[in-house]
């Protein structure tokens, strides 16, 4: 008898227990699943719809779905250099050891400015053979004179005249083509005639810039044994009044480009500015292993800002404005399969999720091609927030 009330209280207590865990456990989820439904629920048509309370409807912005003029253009992303065709590598024309090296890299060069000296051995041959043909035709031109004096007293042959004024024609000839090899080297008229009255070779010689621009790179110093067409050269000079753009664009572009195009390029130096150009140079093939063709464009840049080497996105303008659909850039959210969606809504209460299609984006404006219509109500700020509260299902 004792055994079984024993028994009998032991399940009553049993009962009471699980009495009470049922309330402590079932309570809160009966609530959260009440609750749930206010977070995101299935619309008749299959949209998702997030309901926000006053709080969170203050943390959000929208707006209403316009229309924007859309470029046809096509992005591209490349680099920057020089002009190739506005730049010059200087060399030495003949071989020699520097003596002076004047510009350093960076300084701006005007034409014909003196950029390095060499002490030139064949210059120093050239005018040693001028000083010595100067002295031969000096030389003659007395003979010449002694013998047309001495012919008059009969002191000597016509065949002596003669021979002197051969002599002294062929002085004259040497003498010029001595000059003419001492000019090859830079050297002015004024330059030859002192050498020839002081009778003193000097083998400086002087090169100069062929062009007016700025040194992009030396490679001179004094004592360094340069010669005629030897890399590096001793200097480089560049017009920067307009630089290079590469871009490799993939090839289903190709036909929407042309040698002429107009050329948009930003960089990350001036991210607020745009440099204006046009494309010079279309590849003539595709890269086998990316698929891409070449594409250079010449890019003004009178203010020098660009430097070789720079990153730059390219924006080249294929047709004609369009005037279509638009939205916040910051109105549409990708998400997590890839498709692109925007929220919507008519009271600021519920927010349905909408999957749209999106077209060109330019100045922070989406072009929406499907999905929406203007006048329509969307988020423009906080649309994250939707998704990323969607995906949770619980209310923050």
């Amino acid at each position: 008898m004792r055994r079984n009330i024993k028994y009998l209280a032991f399940v009553a207590l049993l009962l009471i227990g699980v009495g009470v865990a049922y309330k402590i456990f079932s309570g809160p989820s009966a609530q959260k699943s009440t609750e749930a439904p206010k977070v995101a629920a299935a619309e008749s048509s299959g949209e998702l719809a997030v309901d926000l309370n006053e709080k969170q409807v203050a943390s959000i912005k929208t707006d209403k779905v316009g229309s924007a003029s859309f470029v046809l253009e096509r992005q591209a992303v490349g680099n920057i250099d020089f002009n190739q065709n506005m730049l010059t590598q200087v060399f030495t024309p003949y071989q020699g050891r520097i003596i002076n090296a004047y510009p350093n890299v960076g300084d701006k060069v005007e034409k014909d400015q003196v950029l390095f000296t060499i002490d030139s051995p064949d210059l120093l041959a050239a005018e040693s053979t001028l000083i010595a043909a100067a002295g031969v035709l000096k030389l003659q031109n007395r003979t010449l004179t002694r013998a047309e004096k001495m012919k008059a007293f009969g002191g000597a042959s016509q065949q002596a005249v003669d021979q002197s004024t051969s002599d002294q024609m062929t002085a004259e000839g040497a003498l010029k083509s001595a000059r003419d090899a001492v000019r090859i080297f830079g050297k002015t008229d004024e330059e030859i005639d002192k050498i020839v009255m002081e009778r003193r070779a000097d083998p400086r010689l002087v090169v100069k810039s062929p062009m007016t621009g700025y040194v992009t790179t030396r490679n001179a110093a004094p004592g360094l044994f340069v010669q005629p067409g030897v890399a590096p050269p001793p200097f480089t000079v560049a017009d920067l009044s307009t630089m290079w753009m590469f871009a490799n664009v993939p090839e289903s572009e190709t036909p929407f480009l042309r040698v002429g195009q107009k050329v948009k390029a930003r960089v990350a130096a001036y991210p607020n500015r745009e440099f204006d150009g046009e494309i010079t140079v279309l590849g003539p093939s595709v890269d086998p292993n990316t698929r891409r063709v070449f594409v250079r464009s010449e890019i003004a840049d009178p203010e020098h800002l660009l430097r070789a080497g720079m990153f730059a996105n390219f924006t080249i303008s294929v047709g004609n404005s369009t005037n279509s659909t638009a939205v916040p850039q910051n109105a549409v959210v990708r998400e997590g399969d890839g498709t692109m969606s925007v929220w919507v809504t008519k009271d600021r209460r519920r927010f349905i999720r909408k999957t749209v299609k999106v077209g060109h984006i330019q100045n922070g404006v989406d072009e929406i091609v499907e999905g929406l219509q203007q006048g329509e109500q969307v988020v423009s700020d906080g649309a994250v927030f939707l998704s990323n509260k969607l995906a949770g299902g619980t209310p923050d």
